[in-house]
């Protein structure tokens, strides 16, 4: 499993790359295996307003249709149109493939970091 050390991570599985006053946010390696093959996703739409916990979007796999949290609050000011047309992008590779990048950010406080992170992964597999 790939935890990147330059990222916080939502204990709901998404990653979140900080960058002054953005966030990009995607599904993490843990998130991606567990759902399977990716066949389909729902953006949300540039503008939006995001609560922390908030639903960011829906990702459908040949298992099942899950949806993907805001791990911070915002608005959306980008979304990756390429996933609409290549979601399996996610599989391939989760931590370039993000979703949507929010902007105003609140809730960044309630991040994990990576070491928190694995340890709550290697958590989940045991259950």
């Amino acid at each position: 499993m790939n935890i990147p050390e330059n990222l916080l991570y939502s204990k709901t599985h998404e990653w979140v790359l900080l960058d002054g006053e953005k966030a990009r946010i995607g599904l993490t390696d843990f998130a991606q295996n567990a759902m399977g093959d990716i066949v389909y996703v729902n953006l949300p739409a540039v503008g939006d307003e995001m609560t922390a916990g908030g639903v960011l979007g829906e990702v459908e796999s040949v298992k099942a249709v899950s949806e993907v949290r805001a791990p911070v609050g915002g608005d959306i000011c980008a979304v990756n149109s390429a996933l609409e047309n290549a979601p399996e992008s996610i599989n391939a590779s989760p931590y370039d493939a993000w979703i949507a990048e929010i902007g105003n950010i609140t809730g960044a406080e309630n991040l994990l970091a990576p070491a928190l992170y694995e340890a709550l992964c290697a958590e989940e597999a045991q259950a």
